[in-house]
Protein backbone atom coordinates (compact mmCIF):
# COMPACT_ATOMS: atom_id res chain seq x y z
CA UNK A 1 0.00 0.00 0.00
CA UNK A 2 2.66 2.54 1.03
CA UNK A 3 5.94 3.01 -0.81
CA UNK A 4 9.09 4.84 0.26
CA UNK A 5 9.17 8.47 -0.90
CA UNK A 6 12.13 10.77 -1.31
CA UNK A 7 11.46 14.21 0.17
CA UNK A 8 13.60 17.36 0.38
CA UNK A 9 14.29 18.99 3.75
CA UNK A 10 13.06 22.58 3.83
CA UNK A 11 15.89 23.63 6.17
CA UNK A 12 19.05 22.08 4.72
CA UNK A 13 17.86 20.97 1.27
CA UNK A 14 19.03 17.38 1.77
CA UNK A 15 16.99 14.53 0.42
CA UNK A 16 15.59 12.05 2.94
CA UNK A 17 13.40 8.96 2.76
CA UNK A 18 9.85 9.00 4.10
CA UNK A 19 9.59 5.24 4.50
CA UNK A 20 6.46 3.16 3.98
CA UNK A 21 6.50 2.32 7.69
CA UNK A 22 6.64 6.01 8.63
CA UNK A 23 3.79 6.76 6.24
CA UNK A 24 1.69 4.04 7.85
CA UNK A 25 2.50 5.46 11.31
CA UNK A 26 1.49 8.96 10.17
CA UNK A 27 -1.80 7.58 8.80
CA UNK A 28 -2.53 5.69 12.04
CA UNK A 29 -1.96 8.86 14.07
CA UNK A 30 -4.13 10.90 11.71
CA UNK A 31 -1.33 13.24 10.64
CA UNK A 32 -2.35 15.13 7.51
CA UNK A 33 1.03 16.45 6.36
CA UNK A 34 4.23 14.71 5.33
CA UNK A 35 7.41 15.66 7.22
CA UNK A 36 9.19 18.71 5.81
CA UNK A 37 12.51 18.29 7.66
CA UNK A 38 15.07 15.49 7.75
CA UNK A 39 15.75 13.76 11.07
CA UNK A 40 18.90 15.78 11.93
CA UNK A 41 17.08 19.08 11.26
CA UNK A 42 14.03 17.94 13.28
CA UNK A 43 16.30 17.01 16.19
CA UNK A 44 18.19 20.33 15.99
CA UNK A 45 14.94 22.30 15.87
CA UNK A 46 13.58 20.41 18.86
CA UNK A 47 16.77 21.03 20.87
CA UNK A 48 16.70 24.75 20.05
CA UNK A 49 13.05 25.07 20.97
CA UNK A 50 13.71 23.68 24.43
CA UNK A 51 17.06 25.38 24.72
CA UNK A 52 18.45 22.09 25.89
CA UNK A 53 16.75 22.59 29.26
CA UNK A 54 13.44 23.53 30.74
CA UNK A 55 13.16 26.79 32.61
CA UNK A 56 12.70 26.02 36.30
CA UNK A 57 10.92 28.16 38.91
CA UNK A 58 11.50 28.29 42.65
CA UNK A 59 8.70 27.15 44.94
CA UNK A 60 8.09 25.90 48.48
CA UNK A 61 6.61 22.42 49.02
CA UNK A 62 3.10 22.63 50.47
CA UNK A 63 3.67 19.49 52.60
CA UNK A 64 7.18 19.61 54.03
CA UNK A 65 8.08 23.28 53.43
CA UNK A 66 11.29 22.43 51.59
CA UNK A 67 12.46 24.66 48.74
CA UNK A 68 12.00 22.99 45.36
CA UNK A 69 11.94 23.83 41.67
CA UNK A 70 9.16 23.18 39.18
CA UNK A 71 9.03 23.47 35.35
CA UNK A 72 6.01 25.80 35.41
CA UNK A 73 5.13 29.15 36.95
CA UNK A 74 3.64 28.40 40.39
CA UNK A 75 0.19 29.80 41.09
CA UNK A 76 -1.30 30.45 44.51
CA UNK A 77 -4.49 28.49 43.78
CA UNK A 78 -2.75 25.07 43.66
CA UNK A 79 -0.31 23.39 46.05
CA UNK A 80 3.25 22.69 44.91
CA UNK A 81 5.05 19.57 46.13
CA UNK A 82 8.70 18.54 46.09
CA UNK A 83 9.42 15.30 44.23
CA UNK A 84 9.35 13.21 47.44
CA UNK A 85 5.99 14.57 48.61
CA UNK A 86 4.55 14.37 45.09
CA UNK A 87 5.24 10.62 45.07
CA UNK A 88 3.25 10.31 48.32
CA UNK A 89 0.28 12.11 46.74
CA UNK A 90 0.09 9.80 43.72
Amino acid sequence: MYQDKTLVCKDCGAEFIFSAGEQEFYAEKGFQNEPVRCKPCRDARKANRQGGRREMHDAICADCGAPTQVPFVPRNDRPIYCSDCLRNHR
